[in-house]
This record gives C-alpha cells, structure tokens and sequence, in this order.
C-alpha cells in the first residue's frame, strides 16, 4: 500500500466514495462542481491510498479533523488504519470525530493509536 498525495485524476473516486458510504458526520449529496471547489480549497490536504495501483481509499486533514473513507471491497484488510499512521506522520495533532455507531472507524483509529472523538 501507499499513500499518495490526491491528484484531479481521483477526484471523482473521493466524491463517489463520499457520496456512498455511511459513516460521515454531515450526510450530503456532493456534486462534481461541490467537488472541484473543495479540493481546490482542501485538495493539498488529502491523499489516496493505492493498492497495486488501485486506489482503495482517501484520507484527509483539515483543521486538524481526519477525513477518512475505506472502499467497501478493501474494508476489513488494514487500509484505514495504515491511511491513519501515515496520516499523524504529516499531521501529528490530526484527531478524528467519530459517530458513536460508527465501529468500524472506532477500531480502525484504536489499533493505529490516534486520538478520536465520539460525536
């Protein structure tokens, strides 16, 4: 696996991600334009993580909150929590806010060792 900084190229692979997967503190539906303009305000903060070259999930930092998203079909192998200790590499006082049903990201932040919320 590696962490690579987001490029325009996955743009869409975030947004649909995003769009699809449960867990978020704010539930929207995010249009490409909404995506576009995010990234090219946050976009030096976020970062794709490849797995034979295929992205598998995205992580990002901002104000010192962790935006984490895993695809469904790498759930469950490791890729959030290795997203997560090379994340606090870059940023080391990053935090996590976490929905109190949200398991799944609980243990993934408890087993890379990074300090959390629950909302």
């Amino acid at each position: 696996m590696e962490l690579v900084p987001i490029t325009e190229e996955y743009y869409e692979f975030v947004r649909v991600l995003r769009n699809t997967q449960p867990g978020f503190l704010v539930d929207a539906s995010i249009t490409r334009e909404h995506q576009e303009v995010y990234m090219n305000k946050y976009g030096k903060n976020y970062y794709i993580c490849l797995l034979y070259k295929k992205p598998v999930g995205f992580i990002g930092v901002v104000d010192e909150d962790i935006r984490l998203c895993t695809h469904p079909s790498a759930q469950g192998n490791g890729v959030g929590t290795f997203m997560l200790r090379e994340i606090v590499k870059l940023y080391p006082n990053a935090t996590g806010k976490i929905l109190e049903d949200n398991i799944p990201s609980q243990k993934a932040f408890e087993k890379a060792n990074v300090p959390y919320k629950i909302i």
